[in-house]
This record gives structure tokens, C-alpha cells and sequence, in this order.
């Protein structure tokens, strides 16, 4: 996690007072502890969705992958976080508006299942829109990043198409998708989309 990123957390909800750390099921207390505990806990439940993907059905899609990689981090697993984050001076969305995100981000859904498979194009111009829309929401107060690129490499998944955000092997990769998220730059996310799934 950044050090850039900035939270309204004054009752604590999430975080141990005298720690700062998150507070979480192991009960570590030490951030480089938790970063490794956290790392392949994730890592081991990506890979079991890789052998039984869910499947996408809308908004609540992306709150059930988040549950399933974290559940056994944090408590909290696959709940909308309930404070305000901003990075670098940017907001992200208020938590007061959430209910009109997740309406829009089911329309965004709905609209890309009606694409043709054979239509890449238009695919990763949706799929694009689609994960600038949900990297601005920010749904949770932890693990965005990894939850959104599973949540696009299963909506890739249901066209029959291969589209893995975050390969080890490639930081070329990581660093477009970095550039295009936090710059909210649709044409870079399409471009990266597209590059990817027709390989």
C-alpha cells in the first residue's frame, strides 16, 4: 500500500490505535509481517479462482471476489469500507453516493454482456470503462487494486478471453495499468485491454 494514500479513520475502525497496522484475523502487528501473510493468503485464493471462477452477475460480483481473496486476512472481507480515502490529492468516491455507483457499474455490466464475443474492440473499450469506474469507486478500505484486476480477468473470462492485469513476469504490464488507473485514462486502460486479449 502507498504511503500517498490518505484516510478519514478517526474512530479506528479499521486500523489498531497504537499500531497503525490494520487489524486483521492473525493478529499481526508488524506491517512487514502482515504484508507477507496478506501476499499469500491472496495469491493462494487467486489461484483457486483460477480452477472455480465466479461468475460475474454485477456489482455484487466484485464484493464476493473480494471476500473470497481476503477472508482470511480481515474481517471486513468483501464490505464497502466505510471511511473516505484520497491518494495523492485526489478523492475517491464519498461513501454517501455508493447506492448511485453500484446502479451506474451494473449498467456498465449489463451493456458489456450484450457484446458480441468475436467483438474485441468494443470489448476492451467497456472493459476499460469499466475499471476506471470501479478504481474511482474504491469500494474497500483494503486490497482495490487486486480485487479489480480479478474482477476484469473473470468479466475477460466470460467472453472466452485470457486477461491477466498483474503478470509477475511483466512490470511493463503492471505499470500501464498503474499509469491508466490513477490518471483515470480510458484510451490507456483500452489500449493495454486490448493488447493483452488479443495475444
Amino acid at each position: 500500500m502507498s504511503d500517498s494514500y490518505k484516510y478519514v479513520d478517526p474512530d479506528y475502525i479499521y486500523t489498531d490505535p497504537k499500531t497503525g497496522i490494520l487489524r486483521n484475523l492473525a493478529g499481526l502487528t508488524d506491517p512487514d509481517a502482515l504484508l507477507f501473510f496478506e501476499s499469500g493468503a491472496v495469491t493462494k485464493r487467486i489461484q483457486e479462482l483460477y480452477e472455480n471462477p465466479i461468475k460475474i452477475k454485477g456489482i455484487e460480483s466484485l464484493f464476493d471476489i473480494h471476500r473470497y481473496l481476503f477472508q482470511d486476512v480481515y474481517a471486513w472481507a468483501g464490505e464497502k469500507r466505510k471511511v473516505e480515502i484520497s491518494k495523492e490529492g485526489k478523492q475517491f468516491f464519498p461513501t454517501t453516493h455508493f447506492g448511485n455507483a453500484f446502479r451506474f457499474i451494473d449498467t456498465l455490466i449489463s451493456d458489456y454482456k450484450k457484446i458480441s464475443n468475436y467483438n474485441k474492440q468494443q470489448i476492451a473499450e467497456k472493459l476499460a470503462e469499466i475499471l476506471d469506474t470501479v478504481n474511482y469507486l474504491h469500494p474497500f478500505r483494503e486490497g482495490n487494486g487486486r480485487d479489480q484486476r480479478e474482477f476484469l480477468r473473470l468479466l475477460a473470462l466470460e467472453k472466452n478471453l485470457e486477461l491477466n492485469l498483474n503478470p509477475p513476469d511483466n512490470k511493463n504490464i503492471y505499470d500501464q495499468y498503474m499509469q491508466g488507473t490513477i490518471n483515470s485514462d480510458i484510451k490507456v486502460l483500452k489500449k493495454l485491454i486490448l493488447e493483452l486479449i488479443e495475444k
